[in-house]
């Protein structure tokens, strides 16, 4: 079985500069966020932000970027990285065999 990752069509960038300053591209929403973390729904999947003293710098969700400040310690994704529509396509696939 071939591992399948987010390739073409996708544009999502992340950007730190030093530990203080983050800008991301490619946001699809913010779900949720408050001073210690941050979780963005990007077009590579849930990416959840750490750290104390966080706040959003710039937003823009029609451009999908998002610049946040703060002291960052810990930055991850919460998936496996496959296309939602492909995690669906094995389900149906796996359903109606």
């Amino acid at each position: 079985m071939a591992e399948e990752f987010y390739t073409s069509g996708t544009t999502h960038e992340v950007v730190m500069a030093g530990r203080n300053s983050l800008e991301v591209t490619g946001v699809v929403g913010v779900e949720s966020f408050d001073s210690e973390e941050f979780l963005l729904n990007t077009q590579c999947g849930f990416l959840g932000i750490r750290g104390t003293n966080l706040h959003i710098r710039n937003l823009d969700l029609e451009q999908g970027r998002v610049a946040i400040e703060g002291e960052l310690y810990e930055m991850s994704y919460l998936d496996d990285g496959t296309p939602r529509m492909e995690k669906a396509k094995s389900l149906f696939g796996r359903l109606f065999r």
